[in-house]
């Protein structure tokens, strides 16, 4: 796939998973735990047939050593992560956390959700590795 083609592909992703957010946001509004936006936004996903995988394992190596598995919030199409928070607000270190997942997974976007404001466009980050 070329740059042009991919990019559109990306942003069209994005686009959607965006919409599910909105959609959860909108149903069950802040306050909440963090889990129950996470099962609500896989939900969403699955209600639109959006390919997701939920606590998706990333092997952690430094040196050729494996060190052991993380787990991401959420990997969508096998693209994008998604990193959930329910935070009063979202500051340099979660940012510097999801690019640091895409560092380690060799993807290109990720998107941090903060479900913990009034409206959600305000809690929304695009993380370009």
């Amino acid at each position: 796939m070329d740059m042009t083609k991919r990019i559109a592909y990306l942003n069209m992703i994005s686009e959607k998973i965006i919409g599910c957010a909105i959609e959860v946001h909108k149903a069950l509004g802040p306050g909440l735990l963090e889990s129950y936006y996470e099962k609500s936004l896989c939900r969403e996903f699955e209600i639109r047939n959006i390919v997701y995988e939920n606590q998706a394992m990333v092997p952690i190596v430094y040196k050729h050593t494996f060190l052991g598995d993380y787990k991401l919030d959420i990997l969508v199409e096998n693209e994008i992560i998604v990193e959930l928070k329910v935070v009063e607000k979202l500051g340099a270190l979660f940012e510097a956390q999801l690019l640091t997942y895409l560092k380690l997974t060799k993807k290109k976007v990720g998107l941090l959700l903060n479900f913990n404001v009034p409206i959600l466009k305000d809690g929304i980050r695009r993380i370009i590795n």
